[in-house]
């Protein structure tokens, strides 16, 4: 809890973000970080380019977010209203990538996450 408040307290207009392959991911690649800054004015689909961008994925390339075990926001949602929604007790907003569905959650919830 105290990493997160330092790093609001420094930089207060970024959200703390980590961004975990699901356990049980063979096919996406792991990620070179998991932990980001991200501008809180910066929208989920942004957020995606910058993910599918470390990951080097192709334009048919699919994956699912999975944001605290709760599924995945609107796309259009900026990352301060996910964060204020979804941040964990230790003030970080966690993420979980894959490229199936996990735990049944991702088709109820929205569409795999591809690039227009």
């Amino acid at each position: 809890m105290r990493e997160a408040a330092e790093i609001r307290a420094k930089y207060p207009t970024k959200i703390p973000v980590v961004v975990e392959r699901y356990r049980k991911e063979k096919q996406l690649p792991l990620l070179d970080r998991t932990k980001f800054l991200v501008s809180q004015d910066s929208s989920m689909s942004q957020f995606v380019i910058t993910l599918r961008t470390r990951m080097s994925l192709t334009a048919t390339q699919a994956f699912y977010l999975l944001v605290n075990d709760k599924g995945l926001p609107s796309m259009s949602m900026t990352m301060g209203e996910v964060y204020r929604d979804h941040k964990d007790e230790d003030g970080f907003l966690y993420i979980t990538y894959a490229s199936q569905e996990m735990f049944g959650c991702c088709r109820v919830h929205g569409p795999a996450v591809t690039q227009s």
